[in-house]
Parts: structure tokens; C-alpha cells; sequence
């Protein structure tokens, strides 16, 4: 009996036993002879030049083995990388893992201790002394670029870092003359990764053998900058991620820690560990989005729009961390979204300031240009009078359209927008919500009903190598696998796809499984080592299923091609007249003539009797590096119920349809969609890292940065349609940044919704009770304007 496909089925992840049972192998857990523990101090201010360091009392504290200040590692630890020059003339100022001469933002590392336990280490801290002469804070990006303004980096003479610039078609033509033209201004606000695991890294040598544990999305990525930085031979140095908890692209990073605690472990022959607290994770990891963005759109009476201006500005922080400047570039390719336009321009600067610095965030661009068209489609049918659906169903590619060449130069492969319209439509009951929203503002009910809409897509798979290597970045998009076959027919799948709560031991068995006919218990998954996957590109963007499972796809049809040549010499039959089927040689027409896949792996390894030249081993390695990249899609509604007296707002119902192509295992996608809708609701009202006007973070703890627990979420209902990727053998598309991307836009969609007859046209993000109940009162200048403004044809929409 042949066995059910894998691929399609609801398995549940092999990898969570361990997961759940505190069997884990976190970094944290990690001990060795002689460990010693690490703990840095951090500068309490935001900008200051540093006179005086002293750690000598810190070294003589009991238990404190070593301390260093930043001086002390000047001439070997280097500069951290930045992999991604966006523009020939970038401003890309030195970036020194522990501060030397000044500090940029509060949490920057200016000295370090070592200590038999870290208790011992982080007590010392206390003892160490500096001076610091006070400089003055830069803060907000509009001002920052003014003339004479204070520079966050004063020989470099300017904040700003760049400007990377993007035109098609005539943006001119577009807006001349436009019956409607809305403008709008909308705040990204500044979030904090918080992965599950925080970071840690333990670091040991061994004569010239250096290893590392890390917390990291990237190990591979991570050997060769630590190779680059610190000048050990890459051969030399192994990095493992062994289980790591989350990242959210916080994780997709060379951090100061990680270079530090190995200057250490080879100055000091000691191994080494450093594991962040929460409140120091929340100051020194990688902050993500904060944009100001100035759009505007110009449309036809009908609502077919004509152009599209973006002009955004970017917090860098304090310095460019590895892909930080290339972040927000990746929203020029998203904004126009799922919809034709004539004209489009994009403008984006890289501002310095002096806050912890950014970089990707779970969507990295995408959600920030997803939510600048979905408010302004929204902003666009209010103008009009329209219904939501309606104005972007006049603007959207249609099924029929596919492939498509957007006004942002990608070609989108394929898609059914209204397929998925229509089914979330109907799950969500449309028509009877907005005949309720109707009854209710009819009778002036306190609580007033709002429903968001979003319909989006993006770009995931990164990336084609040709396309990175067009925008500067300074590595390939391709990913590797192998896959061992073993005597007794078990199977080996090395992949260089880093695993940090995606999935992939289950998925990757079952695309082999299927590919070789073994059983899915028969495979096992190995990834996270240099030392044992040498070659990867490591996961983030959504790019793991897309990329690294298409190149497992590649190497198992070299397994059955290898193999196929030995069924043919064993059945004594033609090679071309050998069929392969759930991991079953054949001879065409002699179907009783058969050999097992784990017969031929046997016959193999003894080498006994193999074909002449043969070399007997079944294994087989494939790179993939893809044509073009994802486009998975979906349509979003969030019904949402504001208190108009208390300015509390709480999700109703929220469907969630995405279209990821071909799905290997449905249980992990679902989990990735609840999961990302979780960020994106997130964004919309929770989360927020806040700066006092001196530059000090004041949301360093949980108690302070809300991340929602289940408790405050609305139970998901999710559906899918199936439109397969035509640029993958597979027919799959990406999943995981899907829900954060559409979710955001859709919450605060239904929030203005719910208000627009109070003269709301936006609430900034989060939207707390308070900022809503502002909205509501007209009260402050980032509030909305109150009843009668936006207008109606042929006028401009007032800043919002």
C-alpha cells in the first residue's frame, strides 16, 4: 500500500517533544570545565564622551578573575560589520564593540568584567569608575537633519547616513491635475524585539580551535564576520546555535557580546558565557521600524489610483549594524502593493540619533510599507465615499494579470486576490458587520463599531543573489543541503536553514520523505553547526521553506538519480527504463522486478557489486539560488469595538485568509500566522519604546514595554487559498512575517473606522486608551483633525 503524502500533512513538530519537556539545550545551559562568567557595564547616558575609566577596584572584588575597559581591547577588537552599503557615498562611522573615547546611546558597552560565577561579575560592575562628559542627545530625526543641528557623530559632519532614491513612470504627470490627492504623515514607532530565549554566547578555545554558542539566527553569517572582525581564520572557528528560542530578526546579528566574550576566551584560555538580562536585552538588542512617513497618493474620481510618492525618514540609531541600512529599503518594492498605478517615487534617508540601533524586525520594511497603503487605500475610499473593498478591488492586479511587472520593478509570479477577498468576506460576515456599524452610529451607541481591511503581499524567499548583489548587499541569497543516505536506509538531511522555532525538522523530513519514500520517522534533520552544515545562508526573511527547502527538493532527486543507476545495474535492465516510486526502483513493464530505496543504500555501502565507475555513496548536496522571490498574499478584517467615553478599544473578531502557495505542513502554518498576527496587533496597540527627552530608555523592563499575552488577544479565525508559487518546484511561498505584516494596518484600519464619525482620520500607534480617547477630543497635535477635514473630490487631505 503505498503511504500518504507528507506534504499536506497536519503533523504534529517532531522537535517539540524536547521543547516542552525541558529537554532543551539553550546556550544558557551550556556549561565547561572552567567556565568563567561575563557582565558588562553600560553607559547609563545617551551621548557623552568618555574621560576616564578606571576597573581597577573591580578587579580586586572576591571572585572577579578579570575587567577591561574599552581602551584595553582598541587594537584588536575592531569595528562591528555592516554588510549592506546601501549608496557608494554612505556615512558608515566606526562602530567599536566596547565604547573607547564616546558613547552614543545608553546601554553602549564601556567595560567589562569576568568572574568565577556571574553574581560575582555582575556585583563588580559597581566598582568600576567613569567619567563621562555630557553631550547633548539627538532625538528626533526632523530636527536632526536641520542645519547646525548636534551630530551624533561629530566628524562625520551630518546625521544623516544616506539617501537611497527610486522612480517609475511620470510621478509628475500623475499628480497634475489629480481629482483627489490625499497627503498623509504616519509614525512607525520604535519596537523591541522580544524573543522567548534572550541572547547568550558562550565562547572556548582549545589551542587555535575556537568555538562558539550562540543565541543566533545566523551561525554561518556570524563565523564569517567574526572571522572578519577579529582577524581568527574563519577554518579555525565554529559557531553553533544549538536550540534557540526565537529571534524575530533580533537574532539576525554580530553583536558586541559576541565579539567580546571571544577576545576574551582567547585572551584569557578560559571558556566563557555572557547571558543578557531582560532590561539590558531591552536596551542593547537591535531596535526595530521607526519611520516618519510622508505619503501621498493621487487617484482618478473612480479611485483608480495614478501615483504614489513616499518620502521617508529612517532612525539608524547610533550606528549601522549589519543590514540596518537596507531595512527600510526593502519597503520601496512593497509599497505600491497589490495594486496598478502609473507612477511611483520612493525616498528614503538613514538618519543617525542617539537611541540603540535598528535593524530587522519581524517583516524588516515590508510591514512598514504595507501599512502606509493599506491606510492610505482606506483614506482614499473615505474620500470617495467607497467602501474599503471596493476601492482596492478597482486598483488590484487580477488573477487573470499574472505574472506581473509592478511599477516597483518585481514580477509577481502569481495570485488571486479576490479569491481570497471573497472568502475572507464571508467568514467574516461583511455585509451584516457594516449593516451593525450603520445601526449603531445611527443611534449614537457609545461603543461604536469599526471594521479594518487589509489586503497585501510581499516579498519573501530572500533572495535571487543577482538582485541582492544589485542593491549593494554584501552576501548571496542561496541556500545548501545535503542529504546522507545511510547503510540501513535512514536518512541524514543537513541543511544550512537555521531553525530557531520555524519547524523545520518536521517540514524538512517530510519533503523527504515524500522525495526518497522513506518514512518520515526515518529522517532525521541536522542544522545550527558549522561543524556540521558548513554552508548556509542561515533564516530570516521568510526565506527558509523558499530557498532551503527547495534546495533539499534538488538533492533528493540527485539521491534517487544515484540511485537509479545502481537499481538498473542490480535489475540488470536499461537505466532509462527505470521508474522510481514511493522509494521503489522498478524495471518499465516488469513491475515485480523491484528494488527498495534502503536495499539500493545497502547495496551501496558494501560496493560489492556496483555499476563500473560508480562511486559508492548515495549522498548528494544541492545549492538553490532562486529566479525571483515570494509573493505570498492574503486579505485581513479585524472588527473592532471602541468606547467612544473611555477610548478603549478591543478586537472583535479577526479573520486572517493568506495564500503562502503549495503547504507542506498546515499545523506550522497556522502557528506562523497566529504568531505573526500576534506582533502585528502588537504594533497597533501595545507596544512602544519610549525615550525620555535626555535620551534614556524608560521601557527597559516587561513591565514597561507591553508585549500581550494570549489573554489580551481576540481568538483568530484563519482559512487559506492555494495559488502555487510558479518559480519553485515546490509551488511554496513564505509564511512567517505574513500575519505581522497584514495585521498592523488592518487594527488601526478599524479603529479610524470605528471614529470616522467623530472626525478621526488616524490615532497614532500604539493606539492606547488614552491616544484614542485624544483622537476622539481633538486634543494635542498629533491627534486628528476633528469633523469636516479630509474633504471630498478635488481637495487635499490635511496631515494626520
Amino acid at each position: 500500500m503505498t503511504a500518504a503524502p507528507e506534504i499536506g500533512s497536519a503533523r504534529l513538530r517532531s522537535e517539540d517533544a524536547k521543547l516542552i519537556t525541558g529537554q532543551t539545550n539553550w546556550t544558557d545551559n551550556i556549561q565547561l570545565p572552567g567556565l568563567l562568567h561575563v557582565a558588562f557595564l553600560r553607559s547609563p547616558v545617551s551621548h557623552a564622551r568618555i574621560t576616564r575609566v578606571d576597573v581597577e577596584a573591580a578587579r580586586q572584588r572576591p571572585g572577579v578573575v578579570a575587567a577591561f575597559s574599552g581602551a584595553d581591547f582598541a587594537d584588536e577588537q575592531g569595528s562591528l560589520p555592516c554588510a549592506w552599503p546601501v549608496t557608494e557615498d554612505m556615512v558608515l562611522p566606526d562602530h567599536p564593540p566596547i565604547a573607547v573615547d564616546e558613547v552614543r546611546y545608553a546601554g553602549e558597552p564601556v567595560a567589562v568584567v569576568v568572574a568565577r560565577d556571574r553574581y560575582a561579575a555582575a556585583d563588580a560592575l559597581e566598582a568600576i569608575d567613569v567619567d563621562y562628559e555630557t553631550l547633548p542627545a539627538v532625538l528626533d530625526m526632523e530636527e536632526a537633519i536641520k542645519e547646525g543641528a548636534d551630530l551624533v557623530h561629530s566628524d562625520k559632519g551630518t546625521n544623516q547616513s544616506y539617501e537611497w532614491v527610486f522612480e517609475a513612470g511620470d510621478i509628475d504627470a500623475a499628480f497634475r491635475d489629480a481629482p483627489v490627492v490625499i497627503e498623509r504623515r504616519y509614525i512607525q514607532q520604535r519596537l523591541i524585539p522580544t524573543a522567548m530565549e534572550p541572547r547568550a554566547v558562550v565562547c572556548s578555545v582549545v589551542g587555535d580551535e575556537y568555538t562558539m554558542w550562540s543565541a543566533t539566527q545566523i551561525p554561518h553569517i556570524l563565523r564569517l564576520m567574526l572571522a572578519t572582525v577579529t582577524g581568527i581564520p574563519e577554518h579555525r572557528l565554529r559557531v553553533i546555535a544549538p536550540d534557540v528560542g526565537g529571534g524575530f530578526g533580533s537574532k539576525l546579528q554580530v553583536y558586541s557580546e559576541e565579539v567580546i566574550c571571544l577576545l576574551l576566551a582567547r585572551r584569557l584560555g578560559r571558556p566563557v558565557k555572557w547571558t543578557e538580562s531582560r532590561s539590558e536585552g531591552n536596551a542593547s538588542v537591535h531596535h526595530g521600524r521607526d519611520q516618519i512617513q510622508r505619503l501621498s497618493l493621487a487617484a482618478e474620481a473612480d479611485g483608480r489610483i495614478r501615483g504614489l510618492k513616499v518620502d521617508l525618514l529612517a532612525d539608524m540609531g547610533a550606528y549601522l549594524m549589519l543590514v540596518t541600512p537596507g531595512v527600510p529599503l526593502l519597503g520601496a518594492f512593497m509599497f505600491n502593493g497589490i495594486y496598478k498605478m502609473d507612477a511611483y517615487t520612493f525616498k528614503c534617508a538613514g538618519i543617525f540619533t542617539t537611541k540603540t540601533p535598528t535593524d530587522a524586525y519581524r517583516g524588516a520594511g515590508r510591514p512598514e510599507a504595507t501599512f502606509g497603503i493599506e491606510r492610505l487605500m482606506d483614506e482614499l475610499a473615505n474620500e470617495l465615499s467607497l467602501d474599503p473593498l471596493e476601492v482596492r478591488r478597482r486598483n488590484w492586479i487580477t488573477h487573470e494579470e499574472f505574472p506581473y511587472d509592478t511599477i516597483a520593478g518585481l514580477t509577481y509570479d502569481s495570485g488571486n486576490y479576490e479569491a481570497a477577498t471573497d472568502k475572507a468576506t464571508e467568514l467574516f460576515d461583511y455585509d451584516a458587520l457594516r449593516a451593525e456599524q450603520a445601526e449603531r452610529r445611527e443611534r449614537q451607541d457609545p461603543v461604536q463599531l469599526g471594521i479594518g481591511v487589509s489586503t497585501f503581499t510581499e516579498m519573501c524567499g530572500l533572495a535571487p543573489s543577482r538582485v541582492l548583489g544589485s542593491l549593494a548587499y554584501g552576501a548571496g541569497g542561496w541556500e545548501h543541503a545535503s542529504v546522507r543516505v545511510l547503510p540501513s536506509g535512514k536518512v541524514e538531511v543537513v541543511t544550512g536553514s537555521s531553525a530557531h522555532g520555524q519547524g523545520h525538522e518536521t517540514a524538512w523530513a517530510q519533503i523527504t520523505a515524500d522525495r526518497l519514500g522513506v518514512p518520515f520517522e526515518d529522517v532525521r534533520v541536522l542544522h545550527g553547526d558549522t561543524g556540521i552544515s558548513p554552508k548556509g545562508m542561515d533564516t530570516y526573511g521568510s526565506r527558509s521553506l523558499a530557498v532551503g527547502g527547495v534546495a533539499l527538493y534538488n538533492a533528493c532527486d540527485k539521491v534517487v538519480e544515484k540511485a537509479k543507476r545502481v537499481a538498473a545495474h542490480l535489475l540488470e535492465a536499461d537505466e532509462k527504463d527505470i521508474e522510481f516510486a514511493g522509494g521503489s526502483f522498478s524495471v518499465r513493464g516488469v513491475p515485480d522486478q523491484t528494488r527498495s530505496i534502503q536495499e539500493i543504500s545497502l547495496a551501496t555501502f558494501a560496493a560489492h557489486d556496483l555499476p563500473e565507475g560508480f562511486e559508492p555513496s548515495l549522498d548528494s548536496d544541492a545549492t538553490h539560488d532562486p529566479d525571483n522571490f515570494s509573493f505570498p498574499h492574503g486579505t485581513h478584517l479585524c472588527a473592532v469595538e471602541v468606547d467612544t467615553e473611555t477610548g478603549f478599544a478591543k478586537i472583535r473578531s479577526y479573520i486572517a485568509v493568506d495564500d503562502v502557495g503549495k503547504v507542506v505542513n498546515p499545523l506550522i502554518v497556522e502557528g506562523q500566522v497566529h504568531g505573526g498576527l500576534a506582533q502585528g496587533i502588537a504594533q497597533a496597540l501595545y507596544e512602544e519604546a519610549v525615550y525620555d527627552a535626555d535620551g534614556n530608555l524608560t521601557t527597559t523592563t516587561m513591565a514597561d514595554y507591553l508585549v500581550p499575552s494570549a489573554t489580551d488577544l481576540p481568538t483568530f479565525t484563519t482559512d487559506r487559498t492555494e495559488t502555487p508559487a510558479t518559480t519553485n518546484p515546490l509551488g511554496v511561498k513564505g509564511v512567517g512575517e505574513a500575519g505581522t505584516i497584514a495585521s498592523t494596518p488592518a487594527v488601526v484600519n478599524s479603529i479610524v473606522d470605528a471614529l470616522r464619525p467623530y472626525g478621526v482620520a488616524d490615532v497614532p500607534m500604539p493606539c492606547t486608551p488614552e491616544r484614542v480617547w485624544r483622537a476622539i477630543r481633538g486634543g494635542g497635535p498629533e491627534h486628528s483633525p476633528r469633523p469636516g477635514a479630509g474633504g471630498g473630490l478635488g481637495s487635499a487631505g490635511g496631515e494626520a
